[in-house]
């Protein structure tokens, strides 16, 4: 698999969903998931991936998605050393 050139492609699925090949491509980079409450059992999918979370903000609101409603982490190698 060639390295990931346009990470829209991650847009929609779920962590489980990326291989580690995958993974370890978009490590240090940052993704928004909609925040997981009982009364809207988000899904949760990745909805934006940038370099920063203000990328990831700019990405929600070209969507007319409001930030607010999202939880943004920045992606750790699949298996940490220890």
């Amino acid at each position: 698999m060639a390295a990931i050139k346009d990470f829209a492609e991650m847009i929609g699925k779920t962590l489980d969903q990326l291989n580690l090949k995958t993974r370890d491509e978009v490590v240090g980079k940052v993704i928004a998931m909609k925040i997981y409450s009982p009364q809207n059992l988000a899904l949760q999918r990745i909805e934006a991936i940038g370099d920063s979370v203000s990328e990831c903000v700019e990405q929600l609101k070209s969507h007319d998605l409001d930030p607010l409603e999202y939880e943004f982490s920045r992606m750790n190698p699949p298996f940490l050393a220890r």
